[in-house]
């Protein structure tokens, strides 16, 4: 499966403890965000039930976008990163995907 140009991404991975956490989240986003990928650094059926899972069991993609903490959610714009939220942070998550009640039930933030 392919980057996208214009959207969110969310490297993760299955032995994150935040990336845990809020697999109830990424589902969601998957479900409800246009244009929104999950790239999944050592399990791609990880979170469950995402059928637009990116495989980054090589770790191209996140060496390439200089990910170095779980999870990160990238904002892209034609190609280019615009925003970077790094770990759980529920505000910058709400405010990208746009979905306002986004992790209510977890901290406010939670680092990777």
């Amino acid at each position: 499966m392919e980057m996208i140009k214009d959207g969110l991404v969310v490297f993760s991975k299955r032995g994150c403890p935040t990336c845990v956490l809020i697999e109830a989240e990424m589902q969601r986003a998957a479900r409800e965000v246009p244009n929104f990928r999950i790239v999944s650094q050592d399990d791609p059926r990880f979170p469950s039930g995402v059928d637009a899972i990116v495989d980054d069991r090589e770790l191209d993609l996140s060496w390439l976008n200089h990910i170095e903490f779980m999870p990160t959610l990238i904002r892209f714009e034609q190609g280019r990163e615009a925003e970077r939220v790094v770990g759980w942070d529920r505000d910058n998550w709400q405010r990208l995907t746009g979905l306002a009640d986004l992790g209510a039930q977890h901290p406010v933030f939670q680092p990777g």
